[in-house]
């Protein structure tokens, strides 16, 4: 009974510990997105948060299994990788730049969805007010004793927002048969623009930043398998709570005729009234719904500091003292970004800016980390015996082709904003940048193929070498 209860307890403070990969994707951009794909199309889009959390699952169980078995987490192996290469210095600042400039313009999205979150239930109380608390909340969390304690805390956190967003979406009534409808028969509404917001969905799960934050806080002494439940139970936890967040946004419209939908006005202020109207305890369902809105920002707004720091000394740093937690260059990191983010959330203004060279960037690294990933999990040099096997190869080249999809089309979204030019029709922009990313993809694979082939030579030259010796 005392084994039992050992191994039951070690399975919880693992669960725990990896929600921080939930935490650091379940932001104010997330709720924002889903709420708006269940308010637009009802349970239609559901489909895709399930096939979000299995490119998230794939993705972050492949960079586990890169530390695990090779000892090195994402940002070292990716140095090791380009070592001796021109290109070297470039791919790195290129890698650790976006992370940090990507995690510093979305930080005021972070606290200004927790303060909007709060202002749900504490209207009267002025908003500057939240951003210095949560701003020094988040600082006295990157003063706890160590990465994984703040991952733990993290992790309470994700069980009290999911409990938060669970009890929302009971109280507007879902309709039970509507949601199985959309989870297990995929549709795609013929109206411009759904398909966009389908990659919206994938793109607030599957982020550069929550892949090298996984990879930097794993024990390296954990076994794959402890790992892979950890990230499976708190990763499907994490979708659940956006199937959840889906709900309520379905709930915002329902009994709409299709022209007040297309006409609708979204805004977080619709949300409150319509939860108030909806659900069978108004004003209730606002706050709770406002508290999972608030842990939502709060969360991210300590993952994304947290990664930056965490990937700049992966990459430049790991040995290096001046790199290490509550170090030097850790808190400069951190807490520059911290204070980017409340800087402007106090203004209340959006750093339009930076956030388009965010997505620019993160455009670029999305697709990037995706196909490093696949490229040094089958480098027998790397992983020895452990390269992947040929199934997950093709669900991973799947992967890959979709994350160049979405840096693609961030990156077009960015060029338009920046250049002050409209796209064509979004459904022709989808099929041309799905093209393109179809012949990557392609060469990705043949690459693959190269260096199975390249590593299978090699030792057998060893054995042959062995054997004339």
């Amino acid at each position: 009974m005392g084994k039992k209860l050992q191994i039951l307890k070690r399975r919880l403070f693992n669960i725990l510990f990896w929600s921080v990969v939930s935490a650091a994707f379940i932001g104010p951009g997330t709720v924002t997105t889903v709420t708006k794909a269940g308010a637009y199309y009802h349970y239609d889009l559901m489909w895709s948060v399930i096939f979000s959390i299995f490119a998230a699952l794939l993705l972050q169980e492949a960079s586990a299994r890169i530390t695990i078995y090779s000892g090195m987490n994402l940002g070292q192996a990716i140095s090791r990788y380009f070592e001796g290469k021109k290109s070297r210095l470039l791919v790195l600042i290129l890698v650790v730049g976006a992370i940090i400039l990507g995690s510093a313009a979305y930080e005021t999205g972070n606290i200004i969805g927790a303060v909007e979150g709060l202002h749900f239930v504490f209207q009267k109380v002025p908003k500057s007010y939240f951003v210095i608390g949560i701003g020094l909340f988040a600082f006295l969390s990157f003063s706890l004793r160590s990465v994984r304690l703040i991952a733990q805390f993290m992790g309470a956190f994700v069980i009290l927002m999911g409990i938060a967003f669970f009890t929302t979406a009971f109280f507007v009534k879902p309709d039970v048969s509507a949601m199985l409808k959309g989870i297990f028969i995929p549709t795609i509404p013929n109206v411009a623009g759904a398909g966009l917001l389908i990659l919206g969905i994938i793109g607030t799960t599957v982020v550069p930043y929550d892949i090298f934050l996984g990879s930097g806080i794993i024990d390296k002494s954990q076994t794959i398998k402890d790992a892979r439940f950890g990230l499976s139970v708190a990763i499907i936890l994490g979708g659940v709570i956006t199937m959840a967040i889906m709900t309520v946004g379905s709930a915002i419209t329902e009994g709409w005729s299709q022209k007040a939908i297309n006409n609708m006005e979204f805004s977080f202020d619709l949300i409150k009234n319509i939860l108030y109207l909806n659900s069978f305890i108004g004003d209730l369902a606002v706050y709770i719904f406002g508290f999972g809105m608030f842990a939502a920002g709060f969360t991210s707004a300590i993952t994304a500091p947290l990664a930056s720091a965490i990937t700049a000394r992966s990459v430049f740093g790991f040995y290096d003292k001046r790199w290490a937690p509550k170090s030097l260059y850790y808190y400069l990191i951190t807490v520059g970004i911290l204070l980017t983010g409340m800087t402007f959330g106090l203004l209340q203004v959006k750093p339009i800016p930076a956030i388009i060279a965010a997505q620019a960037f993160n455009g670029l690294i999305l697709p990037f980390i995706s196909i490093f990933l696949i490229i040094v999990i089958n480098d027998p040099d790397v992983m020895k015996e452990k390269v992947n096997n040929w199934f997950l190869n093709i669900l991973m080249i799947f992967v890959v082709w979709l994350t160049t999809v979405i840096g693609l089309l961030n990156l077009t979204k960015a060029m338009a904003r920046t250049l002050k030019f409209y796209l064509p029709d979004p459904d022709r922009v989808f099929l041309i940048l799905s093209i393109i990313s179809g012949i990557i993809s392609l060469y990705v694979f043949l690459h693959i193929i190269k260096i199975r082939k390249r590593g299978k030579d090699l030792t057998q030259k060893k054995i042959d070498q062995g054997e004339s010796d």
